[in-house]
């Protein structure tokens, strides 16, 4: 049976600790959460789980998400969760709009910023960590700087429709993202 004071230490000090692990979570990949090679091996296994990648393809691209990620401090779940609304890992993917690659990236107008080709998956992914770092800049959130990557902040302002339809992309990239942090 707790007593008052144990309560009170229960409560002060365990209850915290939990709500705190809850709301980081244990899954983190980011910088500070072991090598590139551990975290890689990490996001590997959840895209599995989680997307059904195949364990090839997932062992390829886990290292490009996570340095890239790293390279331009975006959250690497947020990168793994855009590929899987853009392509659904198909590296080949290209849209009606020109877009390309993993994430879709639409080479007239990133050719400046994202040199190389974009059908090579590592200059697609890196392009994109830069993407959604730039309009993260530009937002002050990763769900805005989501939303921006489906219709860039131009076509986010221009109206509420389009507006509309880019805060439902970025949920469902949310849950993509969800997704992946449930299976890790």
């Amino acid at each position: 049976m707790l007593t008052q004071n144990k309560k009170i230490f229960y409560f002060n000090n365990i209850l915290p600790i939990t709500l705190l692990s809850t709301l980081v979570g244990c899954t983190s990949l980011g910088p500070h959460s072991g090598s590139v090679a551990s975290r890689s091996v990490r996001l590997s296994s959840g895209l599995q789980k989680a997307y059904t990648v195949s364990p090839s393809k997932a062992q390829r691209l886990s290292p490009m998400i996570i340095q890239s990620a790293d390279q331009y401090q975006v959250p690497p779940l947020l990168v793994a969760a855009l590929i899987k609304q853009e392509s659904n890992y198909n590296s080949a993917a290209h849209s009606a709009t020109g877009a390309v690659g993993l994430t879709q990236i639409i080479p007239s107008y990133w050719q400046e910023k994202c040199v190389g080709n974009l059908y090579n998956e590592a200059t697609n992914i890196q392009c994109s960590a830069y993407i959604l770092n730039h309009y993260h800049e530009l937002s002050g959130s990763w769900f805005k700087a989501t939303a921006y990557y489906n219709v860039g902040p131009t076509g986010y302002e221009s109206s509420f429709w389009t507006r509309h339809k880019a805060k439902k992309y970025a949920r469902q990239v949310r849950r993509h993202e969800k997704e992946l942090k449930a299976a890790l």
